[in-house]
């Protein structure tokens, strides 16, 4: 690995042969070495989950020293969860600390409290709760071989301006882009309220029991309101949520004061 320069590290939850990886890579490696820690197939829906009940293995798959122009890269495939990846990488895959966290890209977004069970996203708190500047790119496109060069000037803008300048600790982005092949410009966003409906899919198996798939649609509660990140998002802006790890509701703390 070349000395001097920015290291980075990269996980996902879709799996370290995923597309939206290898873009990302791509981008990265511009800005220095890159390490990639991902699990070995797919873990959407993973969140901030562990591997608790069982072992976990790391596999070297693929080394490139890179260029001037381009940094290092080192791949190892996981077969633990998202989170996990990113733990591993800290403790007994990078050199040292790294200067930024990135997550994604993401087939699929994770705009509103979708946030909450991505495994993309998942790698940015990780990365946060160990204090280094990290960000998760989503993309609207969930194809297996979709075409994300449209993000490329706005991803290189968010990694160079977080490599510079870093983000307040405690806090890491959430950056959501819609099924576009260009976009208008970047919004700052709020988190979007929302559920999901209709979320099971009941069938019966030859042998008579029932089983169920995990399915549904989301609803959005405020698609309309523009401070929302679900609204830059539909509207073809890339959204930029600033997510942050305290999550204690400081207004109902007066409500409680009953309590005590």
């Amino acid at each position: 690995m070349k000395t001097g320069k920015k290291l980075i590290l990269i996980s996902n939850d879709d799996g370290y042969a995923a597309k939206g990886l290898s873009f990302l890579v791509d981008v990265a490696r511009c800005f220095g070495n890159v390490i990639v820690v991902a699990p070995d197939g797919g873990r959407s829906g993973a969140s901030l989950s562990i591997s608790s009940a069982n072992p976990v293995c790391i596999k070297r798959v693929r080394v490139d020293d890179g260029d001037g122009a381009r940094g290092s890269l080192e791949v190892w495939s996981c077969t633990g969860t998202p989170d996990d990846c990113v733990k591993m990488a800290f403790e007994n895959v990078c050199p040292r600390t790294p200067d930024l966290v990135l997550g994604g890209v993401n087939h699929g977004d994770n705009c509103a409290v979708n946030a909450h069970y991505s495994g993309t996203v998942g790698v940015a708190i990780e990365g946060c709760i160990k204090k280094v500047p990290s960000v998760a790119f989503s993309s609207g496109f969930t194809d297996e071989d979709a075409d994300f060069s449209g993000m490329r000037p706005w991803v290189e803008k968010i990694v160079g301006h977080v490599l510079a300048k870093g983000l307040s600790e405690g806090t890491c982005l959430n950056v959501n882009c819609g099924k576009f092949d260009s976009f208008k410009g970047i919004r700052l966003c709020r988190m979007g309220m929302g559920e999901w409906r209709e979320e099971w899919q009941k069938a019966t198996h030859p042998h008579g029991w029932n089983y169920y798939w995990i399915a549904g649609y989301y609803e959005a509660y405020d698609g309309d309101d523009h401070a929302t990140d679900t609204w830059a998002y539909n509207n073809g802006y890339v959204a930029v949520t600033p997510i942050q790890l305290d999550l204690t509701a400081y207004s109902a703390m007066s409500e409680l004061s009953d309590l005590v």
